[in-house]
């Protein structure tokens, strides 16, 4: 039987970042692609403890069905850490979800889209499936450049979608400088913007950046996620939005799944009401910028003349430029080969990709196994670098 298959539906592709962990579920494999929190950060205990106390308060609400906004201790707590208004607040599930109702509120076909160039891959996926015209807003080495949104470049626009904090893929933080110049821009252009900050708690110095929800409440969604912090299985993401905003969004999930789970979002609470990120957070920081020092130092040591890397002050990845006219898509086949994984930087552009980058994510691999794949990628690139470069002629 011929199935009929919506347009839309016949315009889905599957996240690379995806196809390529099926690869890396090999032991043998070193994987540098998948961006997952490192288990050994995960406070088992203290949600081993929580669950008991979820099951000896109660066990018959947190297995019922329940509001669409989230369960409003919960909610209570994100908005004193944000410093907003509770009624401002919706648990989602995941912050992919958050990606998907923004979208389906936000966008309709056609609609001008800004992204920042590269961008986090899930949320082009997310936004796609809408079909907007995604616009590339110009960066560089320090991130988004505010000087770049014009009203040229922003005309019809529906959002700006951005991470200033550690972005995915690149690792880069926005400075305050540009943050105060992307706020005053924003303001004067009308443009709403959504921050998606899933890794801005996780400087490894501990020093923090004001969020730009909290530089222009009224003109920003804020995304949030407990994945990086708390463990990633809960599934559980939060949205700010200005209330006219907020109550279609919770309306979008009305529609998609009447609620986040009752059990994992009493559970996160539990886990946290009593400080534990205050507690925990900081050997999350220790732990990661640990593993990054061992990743930039083996770098040095083995990467040949001609591949450029920035040196990340907090987050989960490292982003890897090849000389140009190298593809590192086609370059990952014979690493996978040789066993080893990272993420090739073209689906990360919504536009014109640049072949020649790549992602490294360094939380979940110990420290011998960094080198032994570090060493690996070097003298791959540097046989990819001399194939590539022009041979002399014979005399």
């Amino acid at each position: 039987m011929k199935w009929a298959i919506s347009r839309r539906a016949q315009q889905l592709t599957s996240s690379a970042i995806r196809e390529i962990l099926k690869v890396t579920e090999r032991p043998e494999v070193i994987s540098f692609a998948g961006g997952l929190p490192s288990p050994a950060s995960f406070p088992v205990a203290a949600m081993e403890a929580a669950v008991a106390r979820v099951f000896a308060d109660n066990p018959q609400a947190a297995l019922q069905y329940a509001s669409t906004e989230g369960y409003l201790p919960l909610r209570e707590f994100v908005a004193k850490r944000y410093n907003v208004g509770v009624e401002r607040v919706l648990i989602t599930t995941g912050s992919q979800q958050a990606l998907d109702l923004i979208a389906k509120v936000m966008i309709d076909p056609g609609s001008p889209v800004l992204v920042e160039t590269p961008s986090y891959l899930g949320a082009l996926q997310a936004f796609s499936l809408f079909e907007p015209e995604f616009v590339s807003v110009p960066t560089d080495e320090r991130g988004l450049l505010p000087d770049a949104l014009t009203r040229e470049l922003t005309h019809g626009a529906r959002f700006l979608y951005a991470l200033p904090n550690f972005q995915n893929p690149t690792g880069r933080r926005l400075p305050l400088e540009r943050r105060q110049a992307l706020i005053a821009r924003a303001k004067e252009l009308d443009l709403l913007i959504v921050e998606d900050d899933p890794y801005g708690e996780l400087s490894y110095t501990g020093d923090q950046l004001p969020t730009l929800l909290s530089m222009n409440p009224d003109g920003v969604i804020y995304m949030g996620s407990f994945s990086k912090i708390l463990a990633p299985g809960l599934r559980l993401g939060f949205v700010i939005a200005p209330p006219e905003l907020h109550f279609k969004l919770c309306q979008a999930k009305q529609a998609s799944d009447l609620h986040t789970p009752s059990f994992t979002q009493r559970l996160a609470y539990e886990s946290v009401r009593d400080g534990l990120l205050e507690r925990h957070i900081p050997t999350i920081r220790d732990l990661y910028g640990k593993q990054c020092e061992v990743m930039l130092d083996a770098l040095t040591r083995h990467m040949p003349a001609g591949v450029t890397w920035n040196r990340p002050e907090g987050g989960m990845f490292i982003w890897v430029e090849l000389p140009e006219g190298l593809d590192s898509m086609k370059i990952l086949e014979e690493a996978v080969r040789r066993n080893v994984a990272y993420v090739p930087g073209a689906p990360f552009y919504a536009g014109a990709p640049r072949k020649n980058t790549l992602r490294l994510a360094f939380v979940t691999v110990p420290p011998e196994r960094i080198e032994q794949g570090v060493t690996i990628l070097g003298e791959l690139f540097r046989e990819a670098i001399a194939q590539a470069s022009p041979q002399p002629r014979a005399a």
